[in-house]
């Protein structure tokens, strides 16, 4: 069991209720045969958005998946080699769409899936994973319902309880005391996180002077924003994608807000770098700057050379070789799945299944990219640490995020 503090312990409890869980337990799990090796090709799944609102992250998880595919592009089980080929699908950042995409990894014959970036579409799927017996391993996916009462779903990041409560901690920390909250109708993620940020903040002591919601694919963000100017608050969360961020903030800053806008994990891609974006603060996953992890150094200059082999990389990776959180944690979750088939090599196996790899998920652990990387009964990473990071004067010309600090389970209240 993950050891975390009581109120993180609570503060997922409330997940449960408050948001409800993604299906039974164990032993509501189905006795499924899954789907089996054929020959000695074992494909992989890479189930993301790459168009749609949540394109630009999700692109930047497939270049994680593929760097680390193109370094372990093979694996040896009871004296076979088998070659490892991704099957990539796009969910179109949209749940409908990632109900197909996951039934055209299903009809691919994948033993295994990568994704996605967006909890949403991660928990739309869920089912159809779980159904078929193939196992999941999601990168960015931070919502609790996405591994909830699914035995075939596992994550590598950290959770949004915990991501929630950093950021209020930051807020009251800073001596933010009136905050307003803007979050997207509709999306899981947002919504999700905006709840679990509010509870904490004013469990805090802070108060919410502005609770206000948009639809998907709205634009013009002024009458809302008009309402929270008239809040006064001292500080915005807005959890939400790249794009309303690079839509919202220029809007904030025409409505002469002068309230600090802190965000989450989404907002790590060098797209809203601006001067309007200037003074924000976001949680995240990983820096690149942090050699302290090995693991991570070797990683970043690897991924920064293979980002620079070929320009169309460096498109896909918002115009820059500055590495991206979620495409470590895209790294990572292809190494969970590969070091799970490693762990089949000597096993009494007729054939390999997905259920044999799930089953070998379990008990995986390794030295990942972003930390240590096992799993908790949830299939949930064992994660503790998020960084923080802002956007100064400097990052609008070296495209850069800047470092604040990092926040554990320790350093919350």
């Amino acid at each position: 069991m993950k050891k975390i503090s009581v109120l993180l312990v609570l503060v997922m409890l409330f997940s449960v209720f408050a948001f409800g869980c993604g299906g039974g337990d164990d032993a509501d799990t189905p006795d499924v045969a899954g789907i089996a090796v054929e020959g000695d090709v074992i494909n992989i799944g890479v189930f993301e958005p790459t168009t749609g609102e949540n394109g630009g992250g999700g692109m930047q998880e497939v270049l994680g998946a593929r760097y680390a595919n193109s370094l372990y592009p093979t694996v040896d089980i009871n004296g076979t080699t088998y070659t490892i080929v991704l099957k990539e699908v796009d969910n179109q950042s949209d749940k409908a769409a990632a109900v197909t995409a996951a039934q055209s990894l299903i009809s691919q014959k994948v033993v295994a899936v990568i994704g996605s970036y967006g909890s949403g579409v991660s928990i739309a799927a869920g089912e159809t994973f779980q159904s078929a017996g193939v196992p999941a391993v999601g990168c960015s996916c931070t919502n609790p319902q996405v591994t909830l009462g699914n035995d075939f779903y596992f994550r590598a990041c950290f959770l949004d309880p915990f991501q929630g409560t950093v950021m209020a901690n930051y807020a009251i920390d800073e001596g933010y005391t009136k905050a307003a909250v803007i979050s997207q109708n509709g999306d899981d993620y947002s919504t999700g996180l905006a709840g679990f940020f509010k509870q904490a903040y004013e469990k805090l002591g802070g108060t919410i002077v502005a609770d206000e919601t948009y639809q998907t694919n709205e634009s013009d963000f002024n009458a809302i924003l008009t309402s929270v100017k008239a809040a006064d608050p001292d500080v915005i969360f807005c959890p939400s994608s790249i794009n309303t961020a690079t839509l919202i903030l220029p809007q904030i800053s025409a409505n002469g807000i002068d309230a600090k806008v802190l965000a989450s994990d989404t907002w790590e891609n060098a797209a809203i770098i601006s001067k309007d974006a200037v003074g924000v603060v976001f949680s995240t996953f990983f820096d690149e700057k942090d050699e302290s992890n090995p693991v991570a150094k070797e990683f970043v200059d690897g991924f920064k050379a293979y980002l620079n082999s070929d320009p169309q990389n460096i498109t896909w990776n918002a115009n820059t070789d500055t590495v991206a959180a979620v495409s470590a944690l895209g790294y990572d979750s292809y190494m969970a799945v590969y070091h799970a088939l490693e762990a089949l090599d000597g096993k009494d196996l007729e054939t390999i299944t997905s259920v044999d790899i799930r089953d070998a998920l379990v008990d995986v652990s390794f030295d990942g990219v972003t930390g240590a990387i096992a799993f908790d009964e949830n299939g949930d990473a064992i994660k503790d640490t998020a960084y923080l990071k802002t956007v100064t004067e400097e990052s609008v010309n070296t495209k850069e995020f800047q470092f604040v600090k990092t926040q554990s389970v320790a350093d919350v209240q």
